[in-house]
């Protein structure tokens, strides 16, 4: 079975890892947590990181330093992963739902101005699969509105989007160094992975400090035990970090190799009738996180058919993500009820991605290729 994904580790992350047991350092303190730290914001292009254990905790930091009172609402695409809402309603907020753009797969930022109200404290853009969401327009829109900006980028390690912000020169900005905070995941699946890990980048000191304070039960420095504010245990440990810096010294390497498998699989797809592949706009620099296609409506099979078929052969894929609008957890809340968003919702029935590992092989990628169209032809 050729499996979904397949991280790669190395002679680096194990002497780091070697070092941290040898010095008792394998907690939740340690120099590779404060070096993995600065070196993964500087990479972004941003001033301040904050590690936690996952990047679902991440995005619950971030709303959470933003101190939402009930009833306070966050803009987000229905066609992402169930944290970002999670985090919204248990900082007691509520996620407001737009649908996807049906090229990137992204936001369709064109819809958010028209969701924005009274009550709206942020916009939360999700970079999808790797490609980047459209900033500009959202930080314009942010601006003229007084709001909030949560990027998620946990699956646009290294991708880049070309900013025309303002009218001034355009530059191309790493994903991660937009808005009052970004968030990041290192799981397994990721491009540089933790096992499980995420962080927080910010611009702005005082909200860094109140990460820091918050991940770490709001302890005090001269009265450690003594507390005017609850926290949360969201710390990363030193063994994780190790892991993660080992691997940010090769980033580029990384990047350059998922852009290739991204080309190549769209090279070897791309005469497939019925099938969507993935898209990079021209002020976008996509690093395929995961690799999708989305079979068109005249192919006589849905998303979880082409699974099971392609499963028979031995190429292990995973669905496209459920929007949030059609989660019951949420009906049950009383939110999204008689909500619909149709192009997430053709996503989320007809999309897959395709084995996307960075240990995939040249040989898999061929042969996972040649079985997709043996299936659609």
């Amino acid at each position: 079975m050729i499996p979904v994904n397949d991280p790669i580790l190395g002679q680096r992350e194990q002497e780091y890892v070697l070092e941290c047991i040898r010095t008792g350092w394998i907690s939740s303190a340690g120099k590779f947590i404060d070096e993995f730290e600065e070196r993964w914001a500087e990479y972004c292009g941003r001033r301040y990181g904050i590690a936690v254990s996952n990047g679902t905790v991440a995005l619950q930091l971030a709303v959470a330093c933003l101190g939402l009172r009930p009833g306070d609402e966050v803009i987000m695409p229905t066609f992402t992963i169930v944290s970002c809402a999670l985090a919204v309603s248990r900082s007691g907020g509520v996620p407001v739902l737009v649908d996807s753009d049906p090229r990137t797969w992204c936001m369709d930022v064109d819809q958010v101005k028209g969701k924005i109200s009274q009550r709206t404290r942020a916009v939360m853009p999700v970079h999808i699969y790797g490609h980047p969401v459209d900033m500009d327009p959202l930080l314009d829109l942010a601006e003229r509105h007084g709001l909030a900006l949560i990027e998620d980028a946990a699956e646009a390690h290294g991708a880049e989007y070309l900013s025309r912000e303002n009218g001034s020169q355009s530059r191309w900005r790493r994903c991660g160094s937009f808005g009052d905070v970004s968030c990041f995941s290192f799981y397994a699946n990721k491009l540089i992975t933790t096992g499980e890990g995420g962080m927080l980048l910010t611009d702005d000191l005082k909200l860094a400090d109140r990460a820091r304070s918050q991940r770490n039960l709001c302890f005090q420095t001269g009265r450690r035990y003594y507390h005017e504010e609850l926290g949360f245990n969201f710390r990363l440990t030193n063994l994780q970090a190790a892991v993660g810096l080992g691997q940010l010294e090769r980033i580029d390497e990384i990047v350059t190799r998922k852009r290739w498998m991204g080309a190549e699989y769209t090279r070897r797809l791309k005469d497939i009738k019925g099938l969507q592949l993935p898209t990079e706009e021209p002020w976008a620099r996509n690093v395929y996180w995961m690799y999708g296609v989305v079979l068109s409506e005249d192919v006589g099979m849905d998303a979880t058919q082409l699974a099971l078929r392609l499963r028979e052969r031995g190429v292990e894929t995973r669905p496209f993500f459920w929007g949030m609008h059609e989660q019951p957890i949420f009906h049950q809340q009383g939110l999204f009820v008689n909500e619909h968003y149709p192009i997430a919702e053709r996503l989320a029935r007809r999309g897959l991605y395709l084995p996307s590992g960075l240990a995939l092989t040249d040989d898999q990628l061929t042969r996972v290729c040649d079985e997709v169209q043996e299936v659609c032809s």
